[in-house]
């Protein structure tokens, strides 16, 4: 019988994986914005669910891969929050 923690990092993985497939499924049939926080979040959590599989599965390929799109989600985050930040500074003038 597989151990709570082995259970835990599987379905961990398995929630990340959906939440990228997910967010990819909704931009490519335009239910959402790739500049959107809704669509960067999901790929910033679901990066971070794969990334805690593959480490501990040592699936090196898969974490290097998944770091780095978390990266790209965080860096994503902080343009999308830039430019809410001068949208809301401009119509506010």
């Amino acid at each position: 019988m597989p151990s709570l923690e082995l259970i835990f990092v599987e379905a961990v993985g398995w929630i990340g994986a959906a939440l990228i497939l997910f967010a990819y499924y909704l931009l490519s049939h335009n239910k959402i914005q790739g500049q959107s926080f809704t669509y960067q979040w999901m790929n910033l959590f679901g990066a971070a669910g794969v990334v805690i599989n593959s480490g501990y599965h040592q699936a090196i390929p898969s974490l290097a891969l998944n770091a780095i799109w978390f990266a790209i989600a965080v860096v994503a985050l902080w343009n999308v929050r830039r430019q809410v930040r001068r949208a809301k500074e401009t119509s506010e003038r």
